[in-house]
């Protein structure tokens, strides 16, 4: 039975150091990750709202029917993004996630304290050449820098009772997500 012990254990640490190993690797290895389905229905560096809910579904899992949901995959190899959106009445949030799926940065109504949320979306190079103006403060001025070139922002909006539903869609369908200089 002592002879047994060991190679038991050796097997059971084995295997889930494999299946560790799986699991951290299947983002890098699938064909058709978050950003491959959702280009099927948006452009790049556009808001488009995803009204089909077996692609968010598939897209985003656990999305909450409650909330009227838009999407802009962005491409920061040209110029840095300018993400503008209305808050809603209930609650709107917007989540910046790289193009493999991992989240980097989400903020709120209640955070941002306006009536309408700005970002200025860069990658680290595009941030390094910005200017450092010391009348611009950080209250005027929102920067969250990318991890990677390529990625998802996740815009969305609760609509609370389904009479609200229309609203919170036109609010959130007219945000923006557009390229702008690196100068401004």
């Amino acid at each position: 039975m002592k002879r047994l012990v060991i190679p038991i254990l050796a097997g059971l640490v084995l295997g889930v150091l494999v299946h560790l190993v799986g699991v951290l690797l299947m983002p890098y290895l699938a064909e058709r990750d978050a950003y491959a389905r959702l280009s099927e229905v948006g452009q790049v560096n556009a808001v488009t709202l995803v009204e089909n809910r077996r692609l968010l579904a598939e897209a985003l899992p656990a999305s909450d029917p409650a909330f009227v949901t838009a999407v802009c995959l962005y491409d920061l190899t040209v110029a840095p993004l300018k993400v503008r959106t209305p808050t809603t009445e209930d609650y709107t949030s917007i989540s910046f996630y790289t193009r493999r799926g991992l989240p980097f940065y989400a903020i709120n109504d209640r955070s941002a304290g306006r009536t309408i949320i700005e970002l200025d979306l860069m990658n680290a190079r595009q941030k390094a050449a910005m200017p450092e103006d010391e009348e611009v403060t950080v209250a005027d001025r929102l920067v969250v820098e990318s991890p990677t070139q390529k990625g998802i922002v996740v815009i969305r909006g609760l609509a609370r009772e389904r009479g609200a539903r229309e609203e919170v869609q036109a609010a959130i369908a007219s945000a923006t997500c557009t390229p702008t200089p690196a100068s401004e």
